[in-house]
């Protein structure tokens, strides 16, 4: 599945050179609980056709009605809130009392949607900065994870890389697990240089590769939007993983096995490779949080749910984790997470 800022930026140019008049609008602020964090983008066109959300539909209703009424006069940025008023929450469902605040433009050339799908496509941070009284658009490269900046002049809005998972072994866990990571918006990468684990992986946003794994993250450098998975049981394949992905920025590395394996694994790669202690400190082996998973595709599920976990900068779930079966009581929970590996 591809990344949701990507399909609504590919979906309004494609309106935009069509010649349908179509807006994009932007989540500024939230308060108290909303469905979309702030920085969340939506394109909407004339006939109220929507890509993404910046409600998970609560106001979209209203603000196709808004569209309509505007007509081509809707030329310049407009803030608006919703929420405010206890109407509005009843009105528009917006949970818990929730606020939400928006920017809604018009789109065009000025908006230079073009080169910030590039930069998404190319995994490029950048930040979108919007003249709120001309609707004037620059791109800047930044940093990652960029809080939207409201003033009263302008908002900027970060924009980074999807997520990426990067998957070693192509056997029956490693297929439920890019089918979990494709519905979460992963770009995912499946390498497996073994023959008799190839099978059919010709599918959208999966790319598979035969290549040896080290050479995979050599390649791909894993960044800080990376997570590193290693299920082949293999230690020849896995370990070679390992060793890179380790030293690192992947918000997440983890190995499939049983707690024996595990500890195995890292006097392993402590003793033949040199891996430090605060390499080792980030594997997650085994890897996942405990739900008492039997099938490939429950510990699929659990695996996941780890790495949804550290790439939200979540900890609590990490007490949990490294075992399929329950801890002895007397067992010292694992290290925590690092905080915080992927903000929203």
């Amino acid at each position: 599945m591809t990344d949701i800022n990507i399909l609504v930026l590919r979906q309004a140019m494609a309106w935009q050179q069509a010649g349908i008049p179509a807006w994009l609008f932007t989540v500024v602020r939230t308060w108290g609980s909303s469905p979309r964090p702030a920085g969340s983008i939506m394109a909407m066109n004339a006939q109220g056709a929507v890509v993404g959300s910046v409600s998970g539909g609560c106001i979209e209703d209203d603000l196709a009605d808004r569209v309509r009424a505007l007509g081509d006069d809707a030329h310049l940025p407009v803030l608006m809130r919703y929420g405010v008023l206890a109407d509005d929450a009843r009105r528009f469902g917006i949970p818990c009392g929730g606020t939400v605040q928006l920017l809604m433009e018009r789109i065009g050339a000025h908006s230079l949607l073009p080169e910030l799908l590039q930069a998404c496509v190319e995994r490029r941070c950048v930040t979108r900065t919007v003249d709120l009284s001309s609707g004037h658009t620059r791109l800047q490269g930044a940093q990652p994870d960029i809080a939207p900046q409201l003033t009263d002049a302008t908002l900027t809005v970060g924009f980074g890389p999807t997520a990426r998972l990067i998957v070693i072994g192509a056997g029956d866990t490693s297929r439920y697990l890019c089918q979990i990571a494709l519905t979460l918006g992963f770009e995912i990468i499946v390498c497996d240089p073994r023959e008799s684990h190839q099978g059919d992986w010709a599918q959208d946003g999966i790319t598979f590769t035969r290549e040896m794994p080290d050479d995979v993250i050599l390649r791909v450098q894993p960044d800080a939007r990376t997570a590193v998975v290693a299920l082949t049981h293999d230690p020849k394949l896995d370990d070679l993983a390992l060793i890179d992905a380790l030293q690192s920025n992947a918000f997440y590395v983890g190995a499939i096995g049983s707690r024996k394996n595990s500890e195995q694994r890292r006097a392993r790669l402590r003793e033949y490779f040199d891996l430090t202690d605060a390499d080792l400190h980030k594997l997650r082996g085994p890897a996942g949080v405990f739900i008492g998973s039997k099938t490939p595709a429950e510990i699929a599920l659990s695996i996941m749910a780890e790495v949804v976990a550290a790439k939200n900068g979540v900890s609590f779930l990490a007490a949990a984790a490294l075992t399929r079966c329950p801890a002895p009581i007397d067992q010292p929970p694992p290290p925590p997470l690092a905080q915080p590996a992927f903000p929203q």
